[in-house]
């Protein structure tokens, strides 16, 4: 990365550490920056709107992922503008890319228990946490000792969520149980340690998660297990989802929550040439 590029992301990250963007944010961020800024070969502030269309051209990424590296570097020209380090917005040649059609994926049933048999405990705890308890691998990877409370109804967990807001999600007793013991064993701060400023990364806890599912899923698509699983308790109200799963649009519930099909099932099925033989026979 040349000497510009530094400066301008560094600075750039340090207004949004200014404005209380969160942690994961700013770290994502600097990923999508830095990726562009060794693969256009101008600096930040001499990229033309063509320099950054051919860029986001040449890579292969899903829509989300557009979506979100764009949102990044219109931040990032924006801030360049008001800071009064450039006069120009390349992203205003990128056309604004709409969110892709709700498909949630939820991790089925036979691939989340050969997962849970194959990893350690802890791999165990952070699998049922975000298929069980909604978490995102960076909620899980920053929990803490002091996040365990006891309530009267048993223990919840104060969750980290996005953009720093807190939200509580009772804990099943099985994993009460071994948060607590972990939290007499490890004490009250971080109880998945590692070099990410003392907790584990939660890039790396997503890829261990993911090893272990196998195949096409991952440990986002344990949380699309969760809302799935919390919608059909909750007879199919939005809100406690929402609440559970930390969102603040109602929307969020379509992007994750597979609506059940055993009703379409059962008219397939009855509609089958297996079912109109076994109505026959009936009558």
């Amino acid at each position: 990365m040349s000497p510009d590029w530094d400066r301008a992301i560094e600075g750039f990250l340090a207004a949004q550490r200014a404005a209380g963007i969160a942690a994961t944010s700013v770290a994502s961020r600097r990923q999508h920056l830095a990726h562009m800024a060794v693969r256009v070969h101008v600096g930040p502030w001499s990229l033309d709107g063509a320099g950054l269309v051919a860029y986001m051209d040449a890579q292969t990424w899903a829509r989300e992922t557009r979506r979100g590296r764009r949102n990044t570097f219109v931040e990032f020209y924006r801030w360049g503008q008001a800071a009064g380090l450039t006069s120009s917005d390349p992203t205003a040649t990128v056309v604004r890319i709409a969110p892709s059609d709700p498909d949630p994926q939820p991790v089925p049933d036979r691939v989340y228990l050969e997962a849970l048999i194959r990893a350690d405990a802890t791999e165990q705890l952070w699998i049922d946490l975000a298929a069980e308890h909604g978490l995102r691998r960076t909620e899980v990877a920053v929990i803490q000792g002091r996040d365990i409370i006891e309530t009267l109804l048993g223990h919840d967990l104060r969750v980290h969520g996005k953009g720093s807001k807190i939200r509580y999600v009772p804990l099943t007793r099985a994993m009460a149980e071994s948060l607590v013991a972990l939290v007499e064993d490890r004490g009250l701060g971080y109880l998945f340690p590692g070099e990410d400023h003392g907790h584990v990364s939660p890039q790396w806890v997503g890829k261990r998660v993911a090893r272990l599912l196998g195949g096409i899923w991952t440990m986002h698509k344990l949380r699309h297990r969760a809302a799935t699983r919390f919608w059909m308790q909750a007879e199919g109200d939005p809100y406690v989802i929402a609440d559970l799963m930390g969102w603040a649009n109602l929307n969020m519930v379509r992007v994750y929550v597979r609506q059940p099909d055993d009703r379409k099932r059962r008219i397939v099925e009855a509609a089958s040439r297996a079912g109109h033989r076994l109505v026959e026979a009936v009558g």
